[in-house]
C-alpha cells in the first residue's frame, strides 16, 4: 500500500468520525436528551470510530500488506494491495461482516415493528453495542482465553447498557430484582439441558415436566397433603421421570429428542387427567400456596430478613457448584470425555450408560424443582407454565456457548446465556414488542450460533 493511499484511508475515518458524532449530536438534540448526555455520547462515537478504523482498515490492512510486499515480486504486490486494500479485508473478517449486516437488518426491522423505536437514544445504544461487539471480535481473534466467554460477556454488557439507556427504569431496583428471579427459573431449568447437551442428547420434556409438575403440586396441596411431602413427591416424580428418559434414550441412540418430546407429552396428558378426576378441569388449579412456597420464589421473598428472593440466592450456589464440580471433580472430566468421545472413554472404563442417565436423572429432579418454585411465584398450577422453556433452554445453551455437537461447554457458558437472554427479554418487553416478536428475536440469535457450530471442527475429530 502506498503512503498516499494510507494517509488517504487515515483522514477518511477521521471525517467519517466526525460526522457520525455531529449526527449523534443532532439526534440527541431532536430527542430533546440533556445536553450532558449528547456531549458524552458524541464524544464517545467518535472515539469508537476511529478506533475501529484505525484498526480494521489502516493498521491491519497496512501491516499485512508489508508483509506481502515483503515476499511477492512487484509485479505482484501492486495487484494484491489494490485487491486487498477493501474485498480481501471483508474475505479475511466474513463473519464479522455478516453478523453486522444482520445487526443492521434487525435494528431496521425494530424500527418497522415497534413504533417509536427509532430515536438517538436507540440510535446510540446500537452504536454502543457495535462497540463492544469489536471488543469481542478482537478479543476472539487475539487473545488466547476462552472466546465463548468473550463473546459472551461483551453481548451481555452491551445489552445491559443499551437497556438502561433505552428504557426508564431500567436500573430500577425492583427491576434487577425482577430479572434475576426470572433468569433463576431458567437458570434451573437450563441445568439438565446444559448436562444433556454436553453428552450430545436433548431433552424437550423439560417444559412438559415444568408445567405437569406445578399443575401437579398445586392439585395434590388442594387435596389436603402436607406441602413439604407434596414437594418431594414431585421431586420424586420428575427424577423417575428423568430416569425414564436416560434409559429408554440410551437404548434408543440418536433419538433423544423424539423420545424425551414423546415422554413429555405423555406426562402432561397422564397429570391432566388424574388431576381432572376429582374437579371439572385439568389445566388450571387455584388453592392455597403455602407461606415458605412464596417467599422462596417471589419477587418480595426475604432471606433472614433480607430484602432477596432466596430462589436467586438458590441459582447462585447451584451454580458455583456445578461448575466447579465439571471442572475440577472426576465426575465432571468423565462427563467430558464421554461427550467428547466415547470410543476413548469406554476404553478409559468410563459407564457411559450411567453418566447418560445419570444426566437425564438430573434434568428431571431440576425441571420437577422448577415447575414448584413456579407455583410459588405465580400462585396458581397451570400446565402451560412451563411452554416457553421449550425453547429457552435450548436457546440459553446455544446462546452461552456450549456445543450442540456435546463434548464441550459447560454450565457457566450457560449462566451467561441466561442472563443475555432475560437482559433481551426485559429490554424487548420495554420496548413494547409482544411474546411472539420476543421468540422472533430469539430465533434470529440462535440460528447463526447453530450454523456457526456445525462448521467449526467438532472436538472428537481433534482428538
Amino acid at each position: 500500500m502506498e503512503k498516499r493511499t494510507h494517509n488517504f484511508l487515515k483522514g477518511l475515518g477521521i471525517l467519517f468520525a466526525v460526522a457520525a458524532g455531529i449526527g449523534t449530536a443532532v439526534l440527541g438534540y431532536v430527542d430533546r436528551t440533556d445536553w450532558i448526555q449528547v456531549a458524552f455520547y458524541s464524544v464517545a462515537v467518535v472515539a469508537i470510530i476511529l478506533w475501529g478504523w484505525h484498526f480494521f482498515l489502516v493498521r491491519w490492512s497496512y501491516r499485512s500488506l508489508v508483509k506481502e510486499d515483503r515476499s511477492q515480486p512487484p509485479e505482484t504486490t501492486e495487484t494484491t494491495s489494490k485487491r486487498s486494500l477493501f474485498w480481501d479485508l471483508i474475505a479475511k473478517n466474513w463473519i464479522a461482516v455478516t453478523g453486522f449486516l444482520l445487526l443492521l437488518g434487525l435494528f431496521i426491522l425494530l424500527c418497522f415493528l415497534v413504533p417509536g423505536f427509532f430515536s438517538g437514544r436507540t440510535v446510540v445504544s446500537a452504536i454502543i453495542l457495535l462497540g463492544f461487539l469489536i471488543l469481542a471480535f478482537l478479543a476472539y481473534k487475539f487473545l488466547n482465553i476462552n472466546k465463548s466467554v468473550i463473546i459472551g460477556v461483551a453481548v451481555l454488557v452491551g445489552l445491559f447498557i443499551i437497556g438502561s439507556v433505552s428504557i426508564d427504569g431500567f436500573l430500577s431496583l425492583q427491576n434487577i430484582k425482577s430479572m434475576l428471579v426470572f433468569a433463576s427459573f431458567l437458570g434451573l431449568a437450563t441445568i439438565g439441558q446444559t448436562l444433556v447437551v454436553m453428552l450430545g442428547g436433548l431433552d424437550l420434556s423439560i417444559p412438559f415436566l415444568i408445567g405437569a409438575t406445578n399443575l401437579g403440586l398445586m392439585s395434590l396441596i388442594s387435596l389436603g397433603v402436607p406441602p413439604w411431602l407434596a414437594f418431594i413427591v414431585i421431586l420424586a416424580f420428575g427424577t423417575i421421570v428423568g430416569l425414564f428418559n436416560g434409559l429408554i434414550s440410551f437404548n434408543l441412540q440418536g433419538q433423544s429428542l423424539i423420545v424425551t418430546l414423546g415422554v413429555g407429552f405423555m406426562v402432561v396428558g397422564g397429570v391432566q387427567i388424574l388431576v381432572s378426576l376429582p374437579t371439572v378441569t385439568g389445566g388450571t388449579v387455584f388453592g392455597v400456596v403455602p407461606d415458605w412456597l412464596k417467599n422462596l420464589a417471589s419477587l418480595n421473598g426475604k432471606f433472614f430478613g433480607l430484602p432477596i428472593p432466596p430462589v436467586i440466592l438458590i441459582w447462585i450456589l447451584i451454580s458455583i457448584l456445578l461448575i466447579v464440580g465439571l471442572r475440577h471433580t472426576k465426575w465432571g472430566r468423565n462427563l467430558y470425555a464421554v461427550g467428547g468421545k466415547r470410543l476413548s472413554a469406554d476404553r478409559l472404563s468410563i459407564s457411559e450408560r450411567a453418566y447418560w442417565v445419570g444426566v437425564y436423572v438430573i434434568s428431571g429432579f431440576t425441571s420437577a424443582a422448577t415447575g414448584a418454585m413456579l407455583l410459588g411465584w405465580s400462585g396458581g398450577g397451570f400446565i402451560g407454565v412451563g411452554d416457553q422453556y421449550l425453547f429457552l433452554t435450548v436457546a440459553a445453551v446455544a446462546v452461552g456457548g456450549t456445543s450442540l455437537l456435546g463434548g464441550y461447554g459447560g454450565y457457566g457458558f450457560t449462566v451467561i446465556g441466561v442472563l443475555a437472554l432475560q437482559v433481551i427479554s426485559t429490554f424487548l418487553a420495554g420496548l413494547g414488542l409482544s411474546f411472539e416478536g420476543q421468540q422472533f428475536i430469539f430465533g434470529l440469535l440462535i440460528l447463526p450460533l447453530v450454523a456457526l457450530y456445525s462448521r467449526a471442527p467438532h472436538i472428537r475429530e481433534q482428538i
